[in-house]
Order: structure tokens, then C-alpha cells, then sequence
């Protein structure tokens, strides 16, 4: 392998490892991100205020507030050695009348303590600039031994030095070697950056009202419910998808409407032709010939009802508050007059709203299903805070694993699987998964612990 293609394969390898990293760094940021949109909006308006408030707070506390202090440090500083250079070249100052009074034109108060030790170090802030600076000035222009209080006063600052035959003691302003006004600064920079996220929060949430409006709405729809007082609200863009989440809702309720028009007049001709082969029949007589044909008659009628139901879906039922608890009851009472043994049990608020004729025909056609091919029937409901689950278990055959999707497929028969010489017409399933999906559930089929079929119906409530 030639030298090119080692740093060939070097540098592919490097990438792909910077390729994980980024991936990896992707989704931990992902992870710690809010997923909602308010959230997301907040921090972008919060971060970037944050940061800027940092950088302009270091700036000036950097730049600004601790030059202005060593400088103002410095210039007292200065003065006080100034004053100790006047007490070692005028010694006949006894009472040190003069070297006062030329502290009080440098706004310092000055008397002298006997010589002796310093007292000891007071407590010290932990954040304390002008101890510091002034440490470092006093350190570097009079070199003698030193002692500062700068907390003892609010508004003095007091320095004692370590002369020859005496201890100066200086008290001075602390605005004199403190840039004092800068919390005011602070206290400005984070009262107006407050007031105006708190303006930028209450202007975001108004912002967001509308989406979550035109959510709800789509929710809704979706479960087969109306929204009656959505209309387009917020900005352009809002407006704009709600505009047409509203015509397009209009244009699938047209649709419905115009197959459901064309449905009936579909029933109304054949249930028309059913009716004269039924009346014929019945004038025919009697006979074995006659009572198939009418056997036939019935099943097709039986299967055209079918075939419209699962055309026509549940359009044009309005959703509202149901007693389910009641509605299981009935279930159950129709199974026992068929001769089937049926238990029935729910848990929770049994008021939940959905359309109740379609979902009645859903549990219908699962229960019906499991009579065909079993005897005894359970049928548990149970309702929390987010769905309505109920559960329909049969010690029948069941169905196989692998077939328990393809049996919602219209007009798919599993004679197999499941005795079918009773007929149908393969549209049980089919129409209850319909109807559970226009709520905005579904249907799963699995093992019974009767041993037979469960089918398990889960909605929205």
C-alpha cells in the first residue's frame, strides 16, 4: 500500500469518527432541547439575551468598573504617600497641624497611633475588588507594612500604614477609590432586559394560541368531532394553514356527502329490485326451490347492507357524551338472547364522547365475530384520563398470528382459520377498524387468555 492511499484511508477513517461524534453530539442535544414549540421560541429569545447580557456585563465590569477602580485606587494611594513623603521632610510638624490639613484638601482624615503591631486581618468579601486593587497599590507604591478595612464603614474606607516611630491611620471616601454606581448599571441592564422578556412572553404565548387552536381542531377532526368556534386567528402564516385546514376539511365533508348521496341512490335501486324478487316469491308458492332462492335473497340483502355500511362509513353522525358502560350492557343482553354465555365488566367514567351508533355497530361486529366462532364471550371496558380501551375475548379457534392484520382486509374469509358456514361477507373487521380509526383509535388483535381471539379497541377520549 503506497503512502497516498495510507493517508487516503487515515483521513476517511478520521472522518467517519467525526462523523459519530457529530451524530452523537446531535441527538444529546436533541435529548436536552423541549419539544414544544413554545419552549423552543422561549430559549431562542432567552439564550441570545442571556449571552448578550453576559458579554456586556464582563465588558464593563472587565473594562470599565475595574480600570475606573485601580485608577481611582492609584490616585488615593498617591495621595497617602504623598502625605507620608510631607512627614518625613517636615519633622518639625509636631502636632501634624499642617500635614491634616493638607489631607482635608485630599478629602482624607489622617491621625497618627502609636507604633506598635498591626491589628490582625479582617474578614475579607469574597468578591472584593477594591481590597484588592487597593492591596496591590499600596503594595507597590509605599512598600511598608499595611492594613485596610473596607468593610467595617459603609461609605469610609480605612488604611493604616507602618511608619518609623508611629502608625498612620487614613479614613477615606470610599466613592473616592470605589467606582461605586455600577449595581446601578446591573440593577438597570437586568430590570429592563425582565420587563421586556416578560413583554416578549406574553406577546409569544398570544403567538401561540393559534396553532395550538388549529391543532385541536385537526384533533378533532380527526376523532369525527366538530369545532365550531375555530376560525383563522395569529399571524399571516397561522392564517394561512388554518385557511386551509379549513377547505380541505370542507372538501372531504363534500366528498363524503356526495358518495353518501350516490350510496343511497345505489341502495334505494337494488333494495328496489330485492323487493320485487321478494314479491315474486312470495306469489311463486311454495317449495325447496323456492325457500334457497329465498335463503338467497335474504343473504344477499344482508350482504348488501354490509357492503353500504362499509362504503358509507359514519358520516353524517355527530359525536356526543355516551354511556359505554350501558352500551357493553346491551351488547352482552344480545349475545345471551343468541344463545352465547357473555360477561361484561368496566372500570372508570363510563361517559365518553363518540358517535354512538357507528361505535355501537364496531363493538357489534367484534362481538358478532366472536359469537360466530365461540361460546363464551367477555367483554372488559375501561376508560382513564387518555383512552377508552375495550377488550373482547372469545375461547374460539382464533386466528393465527400471521393472518391477524389480513383479516382487515375487506372481503378476506379465513375458512381455515375459523369456521365461516354460518356466511358473511368479510366486512366485519374491515367496517369496525373503520369506524375505530375515524375516533381516532384502532383495533389489535391478539391471544385471548380464554384461549381463543382477543380484539382490543383503543380511542382518544
Amino acid at each position: 500500500m503506497s503512502t497516498l492511499d495510507t493517508g487516503l484511508t487515515l483521513i476517511k477513517n478520521a472522518s467517519q469518527r467525526v462523523s459519530k461524534a457529530n451524530g452523537w453530539m446531535g441527538n444529546a442535544f436533541k435529548s436536552w432541547m423541549p419539544t414544544g414549540l413554545y419552549a423552543r421560541a422561549l430559549l431562542i429569545m432567552i439564550v441570545p439575551m442571556v449571552i448578550l447580557q453576559t458579554v456586556v456585563a464582563f465588558v464593563f465590569m472587565e473594562r470599565h468598573w475595574n480600570t475606573v477602580t485601580r485608577r481611582l485606587s492609584a490616585a488615593v494611594v498617591s495621595d497617602i504617600a504623598a502625605l507620608i513623603d510631607v512627614y518625613k521632610i517636615y519633622p518639625q510638624d509636631k502636632d501634624r497641624a499642617q500635614l491634616r490639613g493638607i489631607a482635608q484638601k485630599l478629602q482624607l482624615v489622617v491621625d497618627f497611633l502609636p507604633a506598635g503591631d498591626m491589628p490582625p486581618p479582617g474578614p475579607k468579601p469574597f468578591f472584593s475588588l477594591l481590597d484588592q486593587t487597593l492591596s496591590v497599590q499600596l503594595g507597590r507604591q509605599i512598600s511598608r507594612p499595611f492594613w485596610i478595612d473596607t468593610v467595617g464603614k459603609s461609605n469610609l474606607v480605612e488604611i493604616r500604614v507602618q511608619l518609623d516611630d508611629s502608625v498612620m491611620r487614613i479614613f477615606a471616601q470610599r466613592s473616592a477609590a470605589y467606582a461605586s454606581n455600577s449595581e446601578i448599571f446591573i440593577f438597570w441592564m437586568v430590570g429592563t432586559s425582565s420587563i421586556l422578556l416578560i413583554v416578549a412572553v406574553l406577546f409569544l404565548r398570544n403567538q401561540i394560541k393559534p396553532i395550538l387552536r388549529l391543532a385541536d381542531a385537526a384533533e378533532s377532526f380527526g376523532k369525527g368531532r366538530e369545532a365550531p368556534n375555530f376560525r383563522p386567528r395569529g399571524a399571516r402564516e397561522v392564517r394561512r394553514a388554518a385557511q386551509a385546514f379549513i377547505e380541505m376539511k370542507a372538501r372531504v365533508e363534500r366528498s363524503i356527502e356526495q358518495r353518501t348521496a350516490m350510496l343511497a341512490g345505489v341502495s334505494h335501486d337494488l333494495r328496489t329490485i330485492l323487493t320485487r324478487f321478494k314479491l315474486e316469491l312470495a306469489l311463486i308458492g311454495e317449495g325447496p326451490e323456492i325457500d334457497a332462492m329465498r335463503k338467497d335473497v335474504d343473504e344477499m340483502s344482508m350482504m348488501l347492507e354490509d357492503y353500504l355500511a362499509f362504503a358509507r362509513g359514519d358520516s353524517g353522525e355527530v359525536a356526543q357524551p355516551t354511556d359505554m358502560a350501558m352500551a357493553l350492557e346491551d351488547l352482552r343482553g344480545d349475545a345471551e338472547r343468541h344463545g352465547h354465555t357473555a360477561t361484561v365488566a368496566f372500570h372508570g367514567l363510563p361517559v365518553v364522547t363518540v358517535k354512538p351508533a357507528s361505535f355501537k355497530r364496531c363493538l357489534a361486529n367484534l362481538v358478532s365475530n366472536a359469537a360466530r366462532h365461540a361460546n363464551t364471550i367477555s367483554i372488559t371496558g375501561q376508560r382513564d384520563h387518555r383512552y377508552l380501551n375495550i377488550t373482547v375475548d372469545d375461547d374460539g379457534p382464533g386466528i393465527p398470528a400471521a393472518m391477524r392484520e389480513e383479516v382487515f382486509k375487506p372481503f378476506l374469509r379465513l375458512d381455515d382459520a375459523r369456521n365461516q358456514d354460518e356466511g358473511g361477507s368479510g366486512l366485519g373487521l374491515a367496517i369496525a377498524r373503520d369506524i375505530a380509526r375515524s375516533h381516532g383509535g384502532d383495533i389489535m388483535l391478539g391471544e385471548s387468555p380464554m384461549g381463543g381471539l382477543r380484539a382490543a379497541v383503543r380511542i382518544p377520549v
